[in-house]
């Protein structure tokens, strides 16, 4: 059998770099960690109003014991009028991939 052995040399430009898979998802977790999110960061993530998230997501019975503070979850639910809402972003960011099929479904 024949082989052929080649040096290739690819230019990378200067103002992007290569790193591992591993390191990406290091980073993406950094990102993350210790930022917290209100309404209007959620709904920017999700590209769904206010009011939808209220009916289809945060009141909802299954996803509310979640993600309520009060039973050990990572969102703060107002308790009175003027409070705002808080999300701990890298927490709901998993919440909502992983939950995706079943808050975007409609049930």
């Amino acid at each position: 059998m024949q082989q052929l052995n080649v040096s290739l040399s690819i230019p990378i430009p200067a103002d992007q770099v290569l790193i591992s898979k591993i390191e990406l998802e290091e980073l993406r977790k950094q990102e993350l960690s210790g930022v917290y999110w209100n309404m209007k960061d959620l709904e920017k993530r999700t590209n769904k109003g206010q009011q939808w998230l209220k009916e289809n997501l945060l009141y909802k019975p299954r996803f509310k014991k979640e993600l309520d503070c009060k039973s050990g979850g990572f969102v703060y639910y107002p308790e009175v009028r003027g409070e705002t809402w808080s999300f701990h972003a890298g927490k709901m960011a998993k919440f909502l991939d992983k939950n995706f099929h079943l808050i975007f479904n409609g049930r």
